[in-house]
This record gives C-alpha cells, sequence and structure tokens, in this order.
C-alpha cells in the first residue's frame, strides 16, 4: 500500500512558480507510474503530467514549455515545478500512483489547492 501526502500548493500571481510535492510512504514507489492531476470547480479531472518509473515523462500539452514534473525514488517523491503560471491553472491538483504490477492498485493524495490570482 502507498499512502501519498501533497504540499506546495497555494496563492500565486500569474506569471508566478510553484513547487508542488508528493511524499510517498509505504512499499515498491519504484513499481509505480507517479501522475499530476488537477479539477477545477465544475470541470472533470485531468492528467496534468505523469512519469515512469524509470524518469520517461508525459505533460498535457496545455503546460508544455511551464511546468516539469520530476522523481526522486531515493526519497520516494515526485515534484511538478510550474512556471509561468496562468489563471486558468488554477484547480486543485492531486498526486496518483498506479502500481505497474498490480493494475487495481491505485492511490490518491488529498490534493493541494493552487490558485493563479492578481
Amino acid at each position: 500500500q502507498v499512502q501519498l501526502v501533497e504540499s506546495g500548493g497555494g496563492l500565486v500571481q500569474p506569471g508566478g512558480s510553484l513547487r508542488l510535492s508528493c511524499a510517498a510512504s509505504g512499499s515498491s514507489f519504484r513499481a509505480y507510474n507517479m501522475g499530476w492531476y488537477r479539477q477545477a470547480p465544475g470541470k472533470t479531472r485531468e492528467l496534468v503530467a505523469s512519469i515512469t518509473p524509470d524518469g520517461g515523462t508525459d505533460l498535457v500539452d496545455s503546460v508544455k514549455g511551464r511546468f516539469t514534473i520530476s522523481r526522486d525514488n531515493a526519497k520516494n517523491t515526485v515534484y511538478l515545478q510550474m512556471n509561468s503560471l496562468k489563471p486558468e491553472d488554477t484547480a486543485v491538483y492531486y498526486c496518483n500512483a498506479a502500481s505497474t504490477i498490480r493494475r487495481l492498485n491505485i492511490y490518491w493524495g488529498q490534493g493541494t489547492q493552487v490558485t493563479v490570482s492578481s
């Protein structure tokens, strides 16, 4: 089992930056695909970024060139560096872990609020 705790959200002005962290506890972190999702009020949850155990990454088109996902397997932590933030980035951001071994083993963090506003 994996427990996920996000941190780093907050209020930032347009053009600013935030760094989100997701700390994982439990076993087999290296066997999990990790992702960051976000959900704004009245909208569906969308996958923003994902990273494989060996560091391969994908980003949704709307954040390419602005966001970077990374992981530190030694620290059981995944990060989302967000630069050049826009008001449309405002959402609750959720960390996700999906086992590459047991497909039903999917875990979510509690979410962290990111608000981009002047």
